[in-house]
Parts: structure tokens; C-alpha cells; sequence
């Protein structure tokens, strides 16, 4: 299954590598992968190559703490044994607005979903084409849930048989990293995609970076100004179980259901990348009262596009 990418920015070429993002600028962007997802680095400044070699090696050090992928990393260990000794700062961070989220959005964030999204994989790779079986759901569901999650500087540990996914988040988490690397080099004006957005300023050629919300679920392909902030986007049918296109990867950990057929896309602007990423997947689960109700909790966010399935 591949994640479909909706957040394209409008410079820029779309090869891999090093290259300026056109005849008429002095912009460099890298392109590549962070966690499974494309990702790009656009900037002005002419140590442009360290720059992004620094940026690529702190991207490469974040997922040998967040990768599901990585049976060596943070993430895989403290699932595999359940508690982990001395975890990552970056990790405990993570987890900590995690665990505000979650309690922001009355339960829809939970990292503990990770059972439930292997259960539902698992019946897609088996050939089933629909929903897993009530009673399967009912048991995995036995596993997931925030309050069992054990958080300190010594250890993390987790409930019986539980384990986290944090792909909500933490690709917002690595956006806001690489952010903090570069503002620690005094640079200003820099486009980080690490698969949500974080702008440094705006765009060196003036204005603020400019970014469309694209393909099926927002088919206008409508701009988004960004500067000085993060955009993170989930769309319920982004990433699917089944060929039909109809059992969607973001699944609710109150009731082990999919994301109900209520918005196509969700679009959430905050100061850090991945508090909208944490929320615009907690918002695909949520009515529009709900929505407005979490967000009297985070007055820095704001909604940058909610579209429903019927517009």
C-alpha cells in the first residue's frame, strides 16, 4: 500500500537529487524519503549541500527511533518487548503531546492503534475485501487504548500486548526537527516536507511559500499560503485497505471502524508540524462540533481546509 501524496509544492522540479527549482532562481531542493513518505527540503543559501547532508542525516537518526520498519529502532523495540529503558528524548516528546492530543480529542488520537491497523492488513493481505470479522475487531480492541501507556525519563511501558504506531505524528515531529536544525544555523526562509509541511518564513522570492492540496480529495487543487508555520493534511480514502478504494488506513480506536464517510479531507495549519499532524488525523474521526470543541484547546490552529465528502 502507498500513501497518496495530496501536498505538492508549486516550485520546484519533481526528480530526485539536488536540483535548482527553476531556470529563473536561485532556490535548491532536495527531494527523498522520510518514514515511507516523500520528502523535500527547499531553500536559498549557498551551502545549500551541507545543509540538506544535515538535514538527511538527522532525518536518518529520527527513524532509528520512529521507523516501524527498523527492527533496530526505539519504536520496533518497545514493541516487540513492550517497555523500553531509557528511551530517546525525542521519543518521550512525541509521546507527550501524543498523550495531549489524545486527551484534546476525546480518545480519537491513540497511538495504541497500531493492533488494529496490523488486524486490518492482515485481513486485506489474506484476500478479505472487507471489514475483519466483529469478534477479531473486538479482541484487538481489548489491546488498544492511551491510559495503559506508562510514560517516564527511566521507561516506557505499555499495556498487555499493546504497540504504538506513530504515523500520525511523528512525520510532523521530523518536519519540526529538521526546523529547529536549521534555526539553529540562523537560516531563514526554508520549505520542509517530511511528508507534513514546516515553513521557516516565507519564500526568499517574496511572499509567503505557497502550497495545493491535490488529487482525489481535493480535486480544485486550491493553494494554501504558509509562513512561519506547519500544514498537515489526512484524507480518510489517502491510503486504503482494499482494491475497491473503500476501507480507509485511518481507523478510530474508540470502535475499531474506519474514519465514517464524513470528510474527504482535513487540512490543519499549527505552530509545530506535528501537532497539525496529530490533529488533522484526529479531525478525519470527529463531527465539525467535535472539531470545534478541540480546538478551543489549541488556539494557534486553525482549520485550513475541511472538505466534506459531498463537496
Amino acid at each position: 500500500m502507498h500513501r497518496r501524496r495530496f501536498l505538492t509544492i508549486t516550485a520546484g522540479a519533481a526528480c530526485a537529487g539536488l536540483i535548482p527549482a527553476g531556470p529563473a532562481s536561485s532556490l535548491t531542493r532536495w527531494q527523498g524519503v522520510a518514514l515511507g513518505a516523500e520528502a523535500s527540503i527547499t531553500l536559498d543559501h549557498p551551502e545549500a549541500d551541507r545543509l540538506i547532508a544535515a538535514a538527511r542525516a538527522e532525518i536518518d537518526r529520527l527513524e532509528n527511533i520512529f521507523s516501524l520498519y527498523r527492527a533496530s529502532s526505539a519504536l520496533s523495540r518497545l514493541n516487540t518487548a513492550g517497555s523500553l529503558s531509557a528511551p530517546p528524548f525525542e521519543l518521550l516528546e512525541c509521546l507527550s503531546l501524543a498523550a495531549r492530543v489524545h486527551a484534546t480529542t476525546s480518545g480519537a488520537f491513540d497511538p495504541t492503534i497500531q493492533p488494529l491497523w496490523a488486524l486490518y492488513a492482515e485481513h486485506a493481505a489474506g484476500g478479505g475485501t472487507d471489514l475483519p470479522p466483529i469478534a477479531a475487531r473486538a479482541q484487538v480492541l481489548e489491546r488498544v487504548g492511551w491510559p495503559a501507556v506508562h510514560l517516564d525519563a527511566a521507561e516506557i511501558r505499555l499495556g498487555p500486548g499493546a504497540a504504538l504506531s506513530l504515523n500520525g505524528i511523528a512525520q510532523g515531529y521530523i518536519a519540526d526537527r529538521i526546523v529547529a536544525l536549521f534555526r539553529a544555523e540562523s537560516l531563514s526562509d526554508v520549505l520542509v516536507d517530511a511528508g507534513e509541511l514546516r515553513a521557516i518564513g516565507g519564500d526568499p522570492r517574496g511572499g509567503p511559500w505557497r502550497v495545493q492540496l491535490r488529487g482525489d480529495a481535493d480535486p480544485a487543487g486550491r493553494p494554501v499560503d504558509l509562513a512561519d508555520a506547519a500544514l498537515a493534511t489526512s484524507a480518510p480514502l489517502g491510503t486504503v485497505f482494499d482494491a475497491a478504494g473503500s476501507i480507509g488506513h485511518i481507523l478510530d480506536p474508540r470502535n475499531g471502524l474506519p474514519a465514517p464517510n464524513r470528510w474527504r479531507l482535513v487540512s490543519v495549519s499549527a505552530p509545530q508540524a506535528a501537532l497539525a499532524d496529530a490533529l488533522s488525523t484526529a479531525f478525519t474521526l470527529l463531527t465539525q462540533p467535535d472539531i470545534e470543541l478541540a480546538l478551543t484547546h489549541w488556539p494557534s490552529v486553525q482549520i485550513a481546509r475541511l472538505i466534506p465528502n459531498d463537496g
